[in-house]
């Protein structure tokens, strides 16, 4: 199954939960706290995490036994270590955490009229959801899957009128109808769901981009996504990665974004000045990887220099070869530019090897930067 596609369908259990539910608790009542949650969250995903641990520390200042801390510590754990493998020590700081939250949640849990702790709770549940399919742990996610139902089923006695709420039902909506038809094995799947309305899940999901406070960068990334691989509109995603990119300079993972639809577009010159603006040695090996593999996209169809492309493709294949599943989407741009370079040296069996490759490793198989 499509790694991406089991995050979807995780955020999409959560969906029930965060979009029936009204925040009437403590802290997200404090105001003054509650600009510090944001104010940490914007530190996190814009890969400032000096600043964003001094802000976390005045909220646990205010709050130190508050499920909501543990979850922001969650979070940085996980940005701060991205991709967190099931290999690194980190991931078990995570997880204790995240398991922390969802002690401390259930213990405070007041569900007839307080539903915060009730959110904290799932919220930590679906975080360490996803690390657990992203690391293939399918064992780790059964039984939390199961015991996460009856926390889902109680959350619809509450209702909502949150905008970042959109980003949950612009995801059901959108992928409820179109993840069948780009994978029908699933169409017996997506008739257990209620139906849902793929242009309608795009607007929710754009309300979100423009409007939510914390899921704002989650929904442009993802309106980015959809746009490249499912509705084939790169100006679109080009708008949503440029955005990203702007509010969140420091995040590389926004960064590579941006670049590879600079890329796809043509738009070479821009490119090029943001990766000869930018370091590459962040000690990340992963983004490091893919940086490079962006720079010998760059050689080979701005400078046609294939001798320098095929050095960067074989090092960034290298070196995301250490993140297993993490890295394909990237080396797989890699094996087609070494299946164009071998076609150009007449190397016809290289050729139809590394494209065999780029096609096993490719979730698009459009995205090839063939043209």
């Amino acid at each position: 199954m499509c790694k991406r596609f089991k995050k979807v369908m995780i955020w999409l259990s959560l969906l029930i939960s965060f979009g029936s539910a009204t925040v009437t608790a403590q802290l997200l009542q404090d105001t003054a706290t509650l600009r510090l949650v944001k104010k940490d969250i914007n530190y996190i995903y814009n890969f400032q995490f000096d600043k964003a641990h001094k802000v976390y520390e005045e909220i646990i200042n205010v709050y130190p036994e508050h499920p909501i801390v543990f979850l922001l510590k969650g979070m940085m754990i996980y940005w701060e270590n991205f991709p967190l493998l099931h290999t690194s020590f980190s991931h078990v700081s995570f997880e204790n955490d995240m398991n922390e939250c969802i002690r401390l949640s259930e213990l405070n849990d007041k569900s007839d009229t307080d539903p915060e702790y009730l959110l904290a709770d799932l919220c930590a549940r679906g975080m360490l959801l996803m690390f657990y399919a992203d690391n293939e742990l399918i064992m780790e996610v059964t039984p939390l899957t199961i015991s996460t139902y009856k926390h889902l089923k109680r959350a619809f006695a509450f209702t909502s009128s949150c905008t970042d709420l959109y980003y949950f039902t612009g995801i059901y909506k959108y992928y409820r109808e179109e993840y069948p038809k780009v994978y029908p094995v699933y169409k017996s799947l997506a008739f257990l769901f209620p139906r849902g309305d793929m242009v309608t899940g795009l607007k929710e999901l754009k309300t979100a981009a423009r409007s939510s406070i914390v899921l704002k960068a989650e929904s442009l990334f993802l309106l980015s996504w959809i746009y490249l691989g499912l509705e084939n509109n790169l100006s679109e995603s080009l708008n949503y990665s440029r955005i990203l990119y702007t509010e969140y300079p420091q995040n590389e993972l926004y960064m590579d974004t941006y670049l590879r639809n600079l890329l796809l577009v043509k738009n070479y010159n821009e490119a090029e000045k943001i990766l000869s603006d930018s370091s590459l040695d962040t000690g990340n090996k992963y983004f490091h990887g893919q940086f490079i593999i962006l720079k010998g996209i760059l050689q080979e169809k701005l400078y046609h220099n294939n001798k320098l492309a095929l050095q960067y493709y074989n090092q960034g294949i290298t070196e995301l070869s250490l993140y297993g599943d993490y890295g394909d989407e990237y080396a797989a741009y890699a094996y087609f530019g070494l299946s164009r370079i071998s076609d150009d040296n007449g190397e016809k069996h290289s050729r139809k090897t590394y494209r065999k490759e780029a096609m096993k490793l490719a979730e698009f198989k459009k995205i090839t930067f063939d043209r």
